[in-house]
């Protein structure tokens, strides 16, 4: 029996060819073919570093094709190595369809370690580090947008979100108003010859943005929800609402109508009693 080949994640600069690393370069170099999101941009670094291996065309458009044809070259014993536009692949990008499939085929799967944008970010934007939560790109529909947000509204750690040029202003509008003004920073061009740091606020950031042409790749910092924030915000909501109101709105996140009572009695510093017989005389379930 043949036995499989590995299937390498190598990451690629994000524009500053000198963060290619040693490791890097011998797996391309040794790879039986190299799959690339983009062939004709890949080709141009692999030309930088002398690297002459059969590219394979892998991208969110011929995934479900192109997966499982380099999943048989794996298990014929090819050593495939997987690369992104710029990057670590299978962040934001078709290779973690390709990492399952080669999972679930007991293919051996090596990542190495390299260049990411978000982490890049993260570290130098001056926003709390000890939980992030990497978000990516927004949907693209207005509706998926906003639901997320209003999710996202509340998480109490710093987010990292990427964008392209042509829609960061649209994006730092809806954060705003999604969020409110709390801090953030926009990294953009990360490694390049320009590489800029904005930081301020959500509002402020949006000014300079909308004064300044928006130019390359975006990923953007936003601080997580002020501590007793979602608290505050959390009773100013259950203020406005009746008793029952109140108690079906928590019933209406999951929680079960003995603890909405309970938390509704507790903030409205009312007798639990008294919030059980006002449930108890309406219809609610």
């Amino acid at each position: 029996m043949t036995k499989p080949g590995t299937l390498y994640l190598c990451p690629t600069p994000l524009g500053n060819l000198e963060d290619m690393t040693f490791r890097a370069v011998r797996v391309l170099k040794e790879a039986a073919a190299i799959a690339a999101e983009d062939t004709r941009h890949t080709i141009k670094l692999l030309n930088h570093f002398d690297i002459h291996v059969p590219l394979i065309s892998y991208h969110e458009h011929n995934k479900d094709e192109r997966g499982p044809e380099i999943i048989d070259r794996l298990l014929n014993g090819d050593t495939i190595a997987l690369v992104s536009d710029a990057g670590m692949p299978g962040i934001s990008d078709p290779g973690v369809d390709l990492v399952r499939l080669a999972v679930a085929s007991g293919v051996q799967v090596v990542p190495l370690p390299g260049p990411n944008a978000a982490l890049t970010a993260l570290i130098a934007s001056g926003l709390d580090t000890t939980m992030f939560t990497f978000v990516g790109f927004l949907p693209k529909t207005n509706k998926h947008r906003r639901e997320m947000l209003a999710k996202l509204a509340k998480h109490p750690y710093t987010m990292v979100f990427y964008e392209s040029p042509h829609r960061v202003r649209a994006t730092l509008g809806e954060l705003t108003e999604a969020f409110g003004d709390r801090q953030a920073v926009a990294a953009r061009e990360l490694t390049k010859k320009f590489e800029e740091f904005i930081r301020g606020s959500l509002d402020s950031v949006n000014r300079h943005f909308s004064e300044n042409q928006p130019r390359g790749e975006f990923t953007l910092i936003v601080a997580g929800c002020p501590v007793g924030q979602e608290l505050a915000e959390e009773q100013d909501k259950l203020a406005g609402l009746t008793l029952v109101q109140a108690v079906g709105e928590l019933m209406s996140r999951g929680i079960n109508k003995k603890d909405a009572i309970r938390e509704v009695a507790s903030q409205k510093g009312l007798p639990k009693r008294q919030v059980y017989q006002a449930v108890l005389e309406s219809d609610l379930v």
